[in-house]
């Protein structure tokens, strides 16, 4: 019976004037998009697992070419999300595009937590992880110095383990849209105030936070553009395939959120967004005082002009507090995920990263 319902339908529908017969095939085909087709491939760069701890992995990215530059890139992302923003799909993905270009290039994924690690701190993760992730890159590559590349809360993190461990090689480190002045984080400033929000009742409740509770409050800041905006351009272009690709790529890994370990999350936000204490000197990890000033090596530091999560001026007040001599600060015409996904991450951000990162890496 629907068969012939549908078809008596699309005949009556010629008759109709061609922009009515246009909106009916944005429509039905936005709806396919939604209901019937397959979720896009991700993560598709060939890599080997070359560490594990707990759940945490270290890949290696193979090679097409022979690899030209003698110090290996480590990528660190945040404890949001998933990794493979940074290899969404192939002609889309930045380690990619550093394989292409002959980097040896590393990436720290931190696996999905589950309960068992509420009890995990950002001091595990930047005195424990990191550093024994830095010493394999070393050995599995024979290099001397490594290269680092912190991407959003992965960035931050980045800033605090080099300033912990100034005696390891670190040559050259690339933050991308990270955060280091929380005095104003815009609207997360007034939510996360502690007069008003219960951190401690939330994360003793949960354990975990759920990656649902992070997305939603990132999509908060801007709540028309990021609940409506994309199934309103999906209509507007789902005849476009290669806007139609991107948008689905970019829907998998913002639904593809995982759980924020309850005792990181308590420190993240306490320390940093409610007190600030990286940029005044007063956060310790592991009874260590962090100290930005330690950080001596080469520094790329990329803010986002659209970037509502990482504000640019959270990003850029990193510069007079470092001591590096070799520092540069850029702002692309991008948001916070569009930095390293897109057609202006593709043109822009893509090559300012490899340019710089060639020229450091003789």
């Amino acid at each position: 019976m629907s068969a012939p319902v549908t078809k008596s339908w699309e005949d009556a529908l010629d008759a109709l004037p061609q922009e009515v017969q246009r909106t009916y095939r944005r429509f039905k085909k936005a709806a396919e998009i939604l209901t019937t087709e397959a979720e896009p491939q991700v993560g598709l760069t060939p890599k080997e697992t070359i560490w594990t701890k707990n759940k945490t992995k270290l890949y290696r990215y193979q090679p097409s070419l022979p690899k030209k530059h003698r110090v290996p890139l480590l990528m660190i992302y945040a404890l949001i999300n998933k990794p493979y923003i940074l290899d969404l799909s192939p002609g889309n993905s930045l380690i990619e595009y550093l394989v292409n270009r002959g980097f040896d290039v590393y990436l720290l994924d931190w696996g999905t937590p589950a309960l068992e690690d509420r009890n995990m701190k950002l001091d595990d993760y930047i005195m424990d992880y990191i550093p024994r992730a830095v010493r394999k890159v070393l050995k599995a590559s024979g290099a001397d110095e490594i290269s680092l590349l912190g991407y959003c809360m992965g960035g931050t993190m980045t800033a605090i383990f080099a300033s912990l461990h100034p005696q390891l090689p670190i040559r050259n480190i690339i933050f991308m849209t990270s955060p280091f002045d929380f005095a104003d984080a815009g609207l997360f400033t007034n939510w996360l105030n502690e007069k008003y929000f219960n951190l401690d009742k939330m994360v003793d409740t949960m354990g975990v936070i759920p990656p649902e509770m992070i997305d939603f409050g990132n999509k908060m800041l801007k709540p028309i553009v990021n609940f409506y905006g994309p199934y309103v351009n999906l209509v507007e272009r789902a005849e476009n395939t290669n806007f139609v690709n991107g948008w689905q790529l970019m829907q998998k890994w913002v639904n593809d959120g995982i759980p924020f370990p309850g005792e990181a999350f308590r420190q993240w936000i306490r320390e940093f967004y409610q007190h600030n204490k990286l940029l005044k000197g007063e956060l310790y990890i592991r009874g260590r005082q962090v100290d930005l000033s330690n950080i001596k090596a080469n520094v790329l530091n990329i803010a986002a002009e659209r970037d509502h999560i990482a504000i640019p001026h959270q990003v850029e007040a990193l510069m007079p507090v470092i001591s590096s001599k070799d520092k540069t600060y850029v702002e692309m015409p991008t948001g916070h995920v569009s930095v390293c996904f897109g057609r202006q991450a593709i043109n822009k951000t893509y090559p300012t990263v490899g340019d710089w990162l060639e020229q450091r890496s003789k």
